[in-house]
């Protein structure tokens, strides 16, 4: 079996090939990855060799859900894990196991037992629900189901109003300012910075263009190249500057709008 292990302790990624080998010689640990940006690096390129997915909770740069934000994983995996016991059983209800830290070999050996009965029996796609998963996984994990905004209050003179974000073609930053753009073209200033924005906004739904824009996808009328590297994106009236997706992210906009 050929196996990838993201992992940010060198300690427990050791610890786990070892016991891995212990369980089967033949297994393959095809790479030991210890950031999330590696990870989608790798999956993007190799994801069609592996076989089973090792993946620690917290890496170095951040929990390690942010990877399928950025890739769709068509793979099995097996967490490891130090959460509580309560996330870890309904974790296992969505046939997908975990290993809980500190590793044992009698765990290790029922999850790899465990998975090859499923690949065995179950047509591939029924195992990698790996999304669905996720978005689980991190709502027990937190406590509570993940709420995004979807209205914000911004001031008129003496008066308060709340838009929708239904009704918000996008946020623009200048400079410490962060406007609204809504779908009246009217500008009002809101209370927030942009990343605090794309923490509290609908991921299917807005994203972050740029260091100045946070777009909304039901308000874009066209999308056209600029340049050769880069994305200009169209709303129904013109703004003073043009929205262009940065090289660096046209990538990931071209997953986010094609609804992968």
């Amino acid at each position: 079996m050929k196996i990838l292990i993201i992992e940010d302790e060198k300690p427990a990624a050791e610890k786990l090939e070892l016991l891995l080998k212990k369980y089967d010689p033949q297994t393959e640990v095809l790479s030991i990855l210890t950031t999330i940006e590696k990870s989608v690096h790798y999956l993007k390129d190799n994801q069609q060799n592996i076989d089973l997915i090792f993946l620690d909770i917290q890496l170095t740069d951040g929990l390690s859900f942010d990877i399928f934000k950025s890739i769709k994983v068509e793979k099995p995996i097996i967490f490891t894990t130090a959460f509580n016991e309560y996330a870890i059983d309904a974790f296992k209800l969505n046939s997908i196991d975990y290993l809980l830290k500190p590793l044992s070999f009698e765990d290790l050996s029922n999850a790899m037992d465990k998975i090859k009965s499923m690949r065995d029996n179950l047509p591939s796609e029924e195992i990698s629900q790996t999304n669905v998963t996720l978005e689980k996984l991190a709502e027990l994990i937190s406590g509570k189901s993940q709420k995004y905004k979807n209205r914000y209050l911004v001031k008129i003179g003496e008066h308060i109003k709340s838009i929708s974000v239904n009704d918000i073609y996008f946020f623009y930053a200048e400079g410490r300012t962060v406007f609204i753009i809504t779908n009246e073209n009217r500008k009002f200033i809101v209370d927030s910075t942009l990343e605090e924005l794309t923490n509290q906004l609908d991921p299917q739904k807005f994203f972050r263009a740029n260091r100045s824009f946070i777009i909304n996808f039901d308000h874009i009328t066209d999308v056209v190249v600029y340049s050769t590297s880069r994305l200009r994106v169209k709303f129904p009236h013109e703004f003073e500057k043009e929205i262009i997706v940065s090289r660096e992210k046209v990538s990931d906009f071209k997953t986010w709008y094609g609804g992968e």
